[in-house]
């Protein structure tokens, strides 16, 4: 009898561990990194025994209380009213972009760049949860500006990593039908050919590395995290991302642990005129790699940015945190430090050459 069980059981496993392999084989999990593309990956100063590397490495942490926060309890903040949010119309995105810098927060780490008549689109994510499948996985809490079908008029996306709110498979399908162009880290572009995006329209990049597009340049610069779509196998390059022209300069900094390379970047390109920095998703385990809302307002200041405009936050349940905690701890710190915060509601713009009165709409007004 206990033999027979034994068998079932192992039957059992094998089954599941099969259906998990199918699963992990469609293409919204990515590509695989090989020929060329592999010989690239293996030759960057960051890639070290078969994988990315952050220096110093990242040791995961793990704290109980975290997890069961995330798991039981923490994903179910939302806020008691609901999140007003500003059309953008896609009649506008059909319009020549004015001249200056301009950003329009799409909601998470979705932000718009005009910069010198380009628009700059960075971590699209305009699909209903951050998540392989739709019917599962971290929902929205607010509806995007625009509806994904709508769409358009997009010059470039820049990809700060390829974890699933960040690189969305179905926002970049519908950025690529209209011919815009992806600016990735080192073996992303694998994930894009798999999803049938021309290569011509593919651009890896390694840190420090740069192109000319339309007039501006944009610039892949060091982070601090991980990466992986099936796990955490880090066998792409996370960035962070600074676009400069004319009319001013904007650094994206992705998600990130807080480091030195905020200050390397200043030294290196100078400082830019609005930074976009992640305040959300933290815990004590992974602030080596998820920088709290204290640590991005210090960011800032190591940038030299004149403006911070903050992100990663407000869109998708991610971590433990209280909804507004973020925004609160962030703007405090900014008080305390005598940094420039702007807090747009969700497709609101904000002109770096023009005052921007923020609302304290997380409070719950409009």
């Amino acid at each position: 009898l206990w033999n027979k069980a034994l068998l079932w059981l192992l039957f059992l496993l094998a089954a599941l561990t099969l259906a998990i392999w199918q699963v992990l084989q469609l293409p919204v999990f990515g590509g695989v990194i090989e020929g060329e593309r592999l010989q690239r990956v293996q030759r960057s100063p960051e890639y070290a025994a078969g994988r990315f590397a952050n220096v110093p490495p990242y040791r995961p942490g793990f704290a109980l209380s975290d997890r069961l926060c995330d798991y039981l309890g923490g994903r179910s903040h939302r806020p008691a009213f609901a999140v007003p949010v500003l059309p953008v119309s896609a009649d506008s995105l059909k319009l020549p972009p004015l001249a200056g810098l301009r950003a329009t927060w799409f909601g998470h780490s979705s932000v718009l760049v005009e910069i010198d008549g380009v628009r700059i689109l960075t971590d699209p994510v305009l699909s209903q949860r951050a998540s392989p499948f739709q019917f599962v996985g971290p929902e929205r809490m607010h509806p995007p500006p625009i509806e994904l079908a709508r769409l358009g008029g997009i010059a470039a996306a820049l990809i700060s990593h390829d974890h699933f709110d960040h690189l969305d498979r179905d926002t970049v399908l519908q950025l690529a039908r209209g011919g815009t162009q992806f600016f990735v880290g080192l073996g992303m572009g694998a994930d894009l050919e798999r999803w049938s995006v021309p290569a011509a329209q593919i651009h890896e990049l390694d840190w420090w590395e740069h192109v000319r597009f339309e007039g501006v340049e944009i610039h892949a610069l060091p982070a601090r995290h991980y990466s992986g779509r099936k796990g955490m196998d880090d066998a792409t390059l996370w960035v962070s991302w600074m676009v400069r022209g004319s009319g001013g300069s904007a650094y994206y900094s992705g998600d990130t642990g807080y480091g030195p390379h905020f200050r390397q970047v200043a030294q290196r390109l100078g400082a830019p005129d609005l930074a976009l920095l992640p305040i959300g998703g933290y815990d004590q385990s992974r602030l080596d790699v998820q920088m709290d809302p204290e640590s991005a307002v210090q960011a800032q200041r190591d940038l030299g940015a004149r403006i911070m405009l903050p992100v990663h936050w407000a869109t998708f349940a991610l971590s433990c945190q209280p909804w507004s905690e973020p925004i609160l701890r962030a703007t405090a710190a900014a008080r305390k430090q005598g940094m420039e915060l702007v807090t747009p509601r969700v497709g609101e713009a904000v002109d770096v050459d023009v005052p921007f009165a923020s609302r304290q709409w997380y409070l719950g007004g409009r």
